[in-house]
């Protein structure tokens, strides 16, 4: 028979309503995700259980304490996201995300930082390597980081212009049969970028800095026979370029320049997928002093909680294939 364990967790001034959610619902979902008895009474919770949910409850608790003393707000999202990471026994801690400040969201009015620890290696490989791929599934926060990390580069006159690139339609860029000019043709395809951009940003803003060249939104079909100085580079759906592309994209960077790109490997359009270029650069550039390779996964997902259990499902099918 299993030895029980007693772990009593003072939870001092914090106020319990916001802890333990509207009518106990994060109080709830804590139990359901573990077999020990967890009980509120008074300024402790006092927890039941074999040793290992002891200890990792202790630490889920003492995450979502400093949590709400520094924010004055617990989300489900955060206490998902806590929650699995005690469970799965990652290293780091879900209470200490912290980062410089990158940008503040124009319409939120909050600073955009990570909000998971896969996220905040990220934006730290920003901070560090003048070339970083994130790779990871969708919602994963890899152009979004991406694009708030360039334009706190451009606020702070690190760079002089933000340069923003698509392949434009997956695999082919044919985009002849689109009505309107190539601005028509193409503004579909860079609408994620443009997304990003519009919650740091206002309207008048980018067009402004659009029209004066400072930032530029363009297919990737369009940087053949560029150089690009003193500026930061974002390559989206990386995945979606040939092999002769990613080295054409990767030959652009000029001086005093920074380049991410972001993509999504088990979302490959092309017709061979083995010759994704996002794919192979894995290989070719593995080593290389001043380029980092980021890798998320469902953990980081930021999304409606169920965009991870969506992953999760469409892995387990494809393995199963």
């Amino acid at each position: 028979m299993k030895k029980k364990w007693v772990k009593k967790i003072d939870l001092g001034d914090v106020d319990q309503r916001i802890l333990f959610g509207q009518g106990g619902s994060f109080l709830r979902m804590i139990e359901s995700q573990f077999d020990a008895k967890i009980i509120a009474r008074g300024d402790n919770v006092i927890i039941q259980g074999d040793e290992k949910e002891i200890n990792q409850l202790e630490a889920l608790f003492n995450a979502l304490l400093t949590h709400l003393r520094k924010n004055n707000e617990l989300s489900e999202k955060y206490l998902l996201y806590a929650i699995s990471l005690v469970k799965e026994e990652e290293e780091g801690s879900p209470d200490n995300l912290q980062v410089s400040s990158l940008v503040t969201s124009i319409f939120t009015k909050e600073v955009i930082q990570p909000r998971t620890v896969g996220q905040k290696e990220y934006v730290q490989a920003m901070e560090e390597y003048d070339m970083v791929f994130s790779i990871g599934p969708a919602g994963t926060g890899k152009t979004y980081l991406a694009v708030a990390k360039a334009v706190a580069a451009l606020k702070s006159k690190e760079v002089s212009r933000l340069v923003l690139v698509r392949p434009a339609v997956e695999a082919g860029e044919s985009l002849g049969f689109l009505p309107g000019d190539i601005r028509a043709k193409v503004d579909p395809y860079l609408r994620p970028v443009y997304d990003a951009l519009h919650d740091m940003l206002s309207a008048d803003k980018i067009r402004r800095l659009m029209e004066l060249g400072i930032i530029e939104i363009v297919p990737l079909a369009f940087m053949r026979g560029r150089t690009l100085n003193h500026a930061y580079v974002i390559l989206d759906e990386a995945q979606n370029t040939t092999v002769a592309q990613m080295k054409m994209f990767l030959t652009r960077l000029g001086v005093n320049s920074r380049a991410v790109i972001t993509g999504d490997i088990t979302q490959i359009d092309l017709t061979d997928k083995k010759a994704s270029g996002l794919v192979q650069i894995q290989k070719i550039l593995s080593g290389i002093e001043g380029i980092e390779f980021v890798y998320l996964t469902e953990k980081d997902v930021v999304r409606h909680k169920l965009v991870q259990d969506i992953i999760r499902a469409y892995e387990r099918f494809e393995s199963e294939q």
